[in-house]
């Protein structure tokens, strides 16, 4: 799980260089579809790893992701700090969230 997370970053830094890069869209497009072809399994693997655990014990970002699950827009707000921004983007790698 961890290598798909590290996956999907080099894809969308090489989609960010070059948006027509069909090799890294398709890419990008395998890797998710890898990661979340099966939703609880993905969940799963990512309780396992220490990382994401602790992302999910720290009560700053469970306030956080209550409000953006009650508030869709406080999403915007909250990425505006990167250190929040690592912790949402490496919750979305694991399959834990999904932004809609």
């Amino acid at each position: 799980m961890q290598e798909a997370g590290k996956a999907m970053s080099a894809y969308e830094k090489a989609l960010e260089i070059d948006p027509n890069n069909a090799e890294a869209s398709e890419g990008y497009k395998q890797t998710m579809m890898t990661v979340y072809s099966d939703p609880e399994e993905a969940r799963k693997r990512a309780m396992g790893n220490p990382e994401i655990q602790s992302i999910l014990r720290d009560p700053a970002m469970r306030l956080i992701l209550e409000q953006m699950q009650n508030d869709p827009k406080a999403l915007q707000e909250h990425l505006k700090n990167p250190e929040v921004a690592e912790k949402i983007q490496k919750l979305i790698e694991s399959g834990i969230i999904a932004i809609r």
